[in-house]
């Protein structure tokens, strides 16, 4: 005698979906934003899913007065810092999320909380130039609630070997 299982798979498949609930299931950890704290409400991207054009008016904007400092010549092993200053020039606070660069020998540190509009702030960047020789031209990029979301600074000069 054959045993057909096409009836069970049928109620099988039928009582599941009877069983699942309209309402959307929260993933383990997961919070509604309001619950996430003060910033959870300014991040948001301002490339809206239904619109066609990015929103550019209402954005958080970041505004260096350089986004490149020149050092000119320095002796290997010494470590470069510089501070880059920046405006908010948006009309939303300003939330800088990550500072990262292409390699350990260059840091950044950055204001964590938001710059309100018309504010500013520092981004620092520290370039140890331990074993480095010649032109150097390290990127930092700044990730913030901003359009576009990244902006890149640099620290640019040469490295001399006196050893040599």
């Amino acid at each position: 005698m054959r045993v057909s299982w096409r009836p069970l798979a049928a109620l099988l498949c039928w009582s599941l979906l009877l069983s699942c609930s309209s309402e959307p299931a929260s993933a383990p950890g997961y919070e509604a934003p309001e619950e996430l704290g003060p910033n959870a409400a300014i991040i948001r991207s301002p490339v809206a899913e239904s619109a066609e054009e990015p929103d550019t008016v209402t954005t958080a904007r970041i505004e260096f007065e350089l986004v490149e400092h020149v050092f000119g010549e320095v002796k290997e092993g010494t470590i470069v810092k510089h501070d880059f200053a920046f405006v908010n020039t948006g009309k939303t606070p300003l939330l800088i999320t990550k500072a990262r660069s292409t390699c350990g020998c260059t840091v950044p540190s950055y204001p964590e909380e938001p710059i309100a509009p018309g504010e500013g702030g520092i981004v620092s960047v520290a370039f140890d130039t331990k074993n480095k020789y010649g032109r150097q031209r390290k990127p930092v990029t700044i990730i913030a609630n901003t359009y576009p979301a990244m902006t890149t600074i640099y620290m640019d000069g040469t490295v001399i070997n006196e050893k040599k």
